[in-house]
């Protein structure tokens, strides 16, 4: 929020310096952003009167200008400006004067004729973007004041950085009940004579939904003159608050919007052909704005209709059908509460936002709506004139202000000083609170401004602000360190996120919220989560895998011209389930669980000297895995599957325990194409809690006997795959004691030969075996291996290789 320093000391004028007034305001929670002069610094420059005007002789858009600087001397200026005339004051730049960015200002000839000066436009002096002529000033200006000061350009124009629960600061008014709650400064209110009725004119008025208007006020008023000019005073203190002029009527609005924290809206009568109707909007209408852009409206929009045409979006923006223009002479000043829940997030659902609907959703007053449509009458009578109307009020259904009870013991613990009770009095006081005192507890009566007042804590905060944050000591806790001891069963994120690290992957985070084609073409998932007031229309979903996000990451990086991306992330997804009941960390029907998911793309390595390049294949991403694992990377069974985001011949299942603990493959060549990628990454996704898990390390004594090393070839169906192989050998170790002698089993190769007739592959196996009490001999060790080879024949048919 912007506005004038003038302008708030107009309301209340505490005795601060500015620097002193912005660090008051921050301390108490309106944060001064920043705080800069209405105008940059120059200096030298007067109010100028152009006396006399005539063409250059040796240029068509050149003038030779007579002009009086206060002086007693009349100065030669040559000038461009399509707008200099005679009689017309402008800011004049003597000889030696700076302009803004340290341009000076000296004697000159433009094109043969002197130039002792220069005339100013707006832009030159920093104040506007406006360089369409010299900026005129008003017919009495002192000739030969400086200019800064006759303008007061040494103004300060704040800008405030507001949390959204205090929209009462939204305003002129609203920021001068703070100054004066923090200094005990004077609050003036601004004083004028109401406007008495002069017609008994009315526009019919019918509310039919009062969960979204509480109260709806307005009148008539006829004869006004669109066209008349905005004073120089409300002009400059809308230019200085962020706001451009337009006309009166608008401007006058804008000033009690910014003044007051009143959105008020002024309808053109003649372009309504009978009442007005505030209710919801129904199916298949539509508005154009103000802003020209048309809205498709849906029945939780509130609207106000004029029979069956709709006007506009309550308390959002007006439509253009009833829009005043410079030809308007009648109108209807409209001033209303719309309730905040009705309100928000709509303007943002149709992608624009307005002061109006900034200011609603957040809570307006509703108690001062006839005296502030009373203010902004008087102001268009004097500006505009016209015959006014009698003012209509209805009230139809306000919040209920239920009294917040505070203790002042919990406050002096929450706080950590001991208050005394007057100084909280004094506090509430100053806030313009009512409230009454029960023994150590105050019962406050919120102001119908102050819709951020609803428990005992906000009620503690005022304290604290307005007692002063750098009045309470800061005293760090004092507390007996305690070591805690880390699981050694249990990995925490840190730990999996540190080993994916130093695996040469880079961490992201990603959007909970996804894009619902994401879910469809990832996840296989027709119906996902839906979220009700989506942050833009494209994340309208949440998600069920990490995986798109992830190959999103990895499109973006290449569109960027990276060759090479390994990228994790650790996160929650959202499952639909019955089962889960709503909780401090959940929601009825959806699961969350954690995963983690992994994807790289491009070289197996980086670009080196020692190996060549190859691209990363499902077999780098499987030891990745199985480095992350850990010691029970040997329990987890890859079982060819199909997953809709994967190749369905080169994905697989992840079980562990008997349990599905995740997924690991190639990217659907489908999905490869749609993400432009040029070759598919390989990714995994597991359940953090099955790889959380850790066998306690267990202390063994290590044996003196050799280690004996053997292999064993076997010729077996193409269809069997290695992982049935392993577990028949992990079965045949586990029920043998004979066999207990197997310490590891590793696969070392596989061949098929081509040329023969029948579908068969080798695979060759490498076994490590010895007994920690004695040397093996060649008879048991014989034995073991024929058991080996027995057990794979039995269940698989296989043969030993020669």
């Amino acid at each position: 929020m912007l506005f004038p320093e003038s302008w708030l000391r107009a309301y209340v004028n505490p005795d601060l310096d500015t620097e002193e007034l912005s660090h008051r305001l921050t301390m108490a929670g309106l944060e001064v952003e920043e705080t800069q002069a209405a105008a940059p610094p120059f200096n030298g420059i007067v109010v100028g009167h152009i006396i006399e005007v005539e063409q250059h002789p040796n240029a068509d858009r050149l003038r030779v200008c007579r002009v009086d600087d206060g002086s007693g001397e009349s100065l030669q200026i040559v000038c461009g400006a399509p707008n200099a005339a005679a009689g017309l004051k402008v800011p004049l730049a003597r000889v030696g004067a700076e302009l803004p960015g340290g341009m000076k200002i000296g004697a000159v000839k433009m094109r043969g004729v002197a130039s002792a000066g220069m005339l100013c436009s707006a832009r030159e002096l920093g104040m506007s973007e406006d360089h369409a002529g010299l900026l005129e000033l008003k017919a009495d200006a002192p000739v030969g004041a400086d200019l800064r000061h006759y303008l007061d350009l040494d103004d300060t124009v704040f800008t405030l950085k507001l949390t959204p629960n205090r929209a009462d600061c939204l305003s002129i008014r609203g920021v001068a009940r703070e100054v004066a709650a923090l200094t005990g400064a004077p609050v003036k209110t601004p004083e004028f004579e109401a406007v008495t009725p002069t017609i008994n004119d009315r526009l019919p008025v019918t509310v039919e939904a009062a969960d979204l208007c509480g109260r709806f006020a307005g009148r008539v008023i006829r004869g006004v003159n669109a066209r008349a000019e905005t004073p120089s005073w409300m002009k400059e203190r809308l230019e200085r608050a962020g706001q451009r002029s337009i006309s009166a009527l608008v401007d006058i609005s804008n000033y009690v919007m910014l003044e007051l924290g009143r959105p008020t809206h002024v309808f053109d009568i003649k372009r309504i052909a009978a009442g007005l109707t505030v209710r919801w909007a129904r199916e298949g209408e539509s508005l154009e704005l103000l802003s020209g852009q048309v809205v498709a409206l849906q029945p939780d929009v509130g609207i106000i209709a004029a029979g069956d045409v709709v006007e506009s979006m309550a308390g959002i923006m007006g439509g253009e059908a009833t829009a005043v223009t410079l030809d308007t002479t009648d109108i209807y000043l409209e001033g209303a509460f719309w309730w905040p829940e009705a309100i928000m997030g709509r303007a943002r659902r149709y992608k624009f936002s307005s002061e109006a609907s900034h200011r609603f959703e957040r809570g307006v007053d509703f108690a001062n709506i006839p005296e502030d449509l009373e203010y902004m009458t008087r102001l268009i009578v004097d500006i505009c004139g016209g015959q006014v109307g009698p003012l209509d009020d209805q009230i139809i259904t306000l919040p209920e202000r239920k009294p917040v009870r505070m203790r002042l013991d919990r406050c002096r613990r929450v706080l950590g000083i001991p208050v005394e009770q007057d100084e909280v009095k004094d506090v509430f006081t100053r806030l313009g609170m009512q409230f009454t005192i029960e023994g150590d507890v105050f019962v406050v009566e919120p102001p119908s401004y102050r819709f951020d007042l609803v428990i005992e804590e906000d009620l503690i905060e005022e304290v604290a602000r307005i007692y002063g944050f750098e009045r309470i000591p800061d005293q760090p806790p004092r507390a007996r360190a305690k070591m805690l001891s880390l699981p050694e069963t249990r990995r925490g994120p840190h730990e999996l996120r540190a080993r994916l690290a130093a695996l040469d992957y880079q961490e992201v985070i990603n959007f909970s919220f996804v894009e619902e084609a994401w879910e469809r073409d990832y996840a296989g998932r027709d119906d996902p989560i839906r979220l009700l007031n989506p942050i833009a229309s494209q994340l309208a979903v949440m998600r069920s895998t990490l995986i798109g996000g992830l190959v999103a990451n990895i499109a973006h990086n290449m569109r960027r011209r990276q060759s090479r991306v390994r990228v994790f992330e650790l996160g929650r997804v959202f499952w639909r389930n019955p089962d889960v009941r709503d909780g401090d960390l959940t929601v009825a029907g959806v699961e969350q669980p954690n995963r983690l998911a992994a994807a790289a793309w491009g070289p197996a390595y980086d670009e080196q000297w020692g190996a060549a390049t190859r691209p990363v294949d499902f077999y780098d991403m499987k030891a990745d895995l199985a480095a992350l694992i850990g010691r029970r990377a040997n329990a987890v069974r890859y079982v060819p599957a199909v997953h809709p985001a994967l190749h369905p011949g080169r994905s697989a299942q992840l079980e562990l325990e008997g349990k599905i603990i995740g997924w690991i493959g190639e990217l659907h060549p489908r999905w490869v194409q749609k993400a432009e990628l040029g070759h598919a990454p390989v990714v995994f996704e597991v359940d953090v809690d099955a790889i959380s898990s850790v066998a306690m390390p267990e202390l063994g004594e290590l044996s003196r006997q050799p280690v004996v090393i053997r292999d064993l070839a076997v010729w077996v169906d193409a269809s069997v795959s290695y992982q049935e192989l392993l577990d028949t050998l992990t079965r045949a170790v586990a029920s043998d004691a004979n066999l207990a002698i197997v310490r590891d089993v590793r696969l070392f190769d596989v061949w098929r030969d081509k040329s023969a007739a029948n579908e068969e592959k080798s695979l060759a196996f490498r076994f490590w075996l010895q007994n920690p009490q004695a040397t093996l001999d060649d008879a048991t060790v014989d034995a073991c291996m024929a058991a080996l080879l027995q057990a794979l024949t039995d269940q698989h048919g296989a043969r030993q290789r020669a």
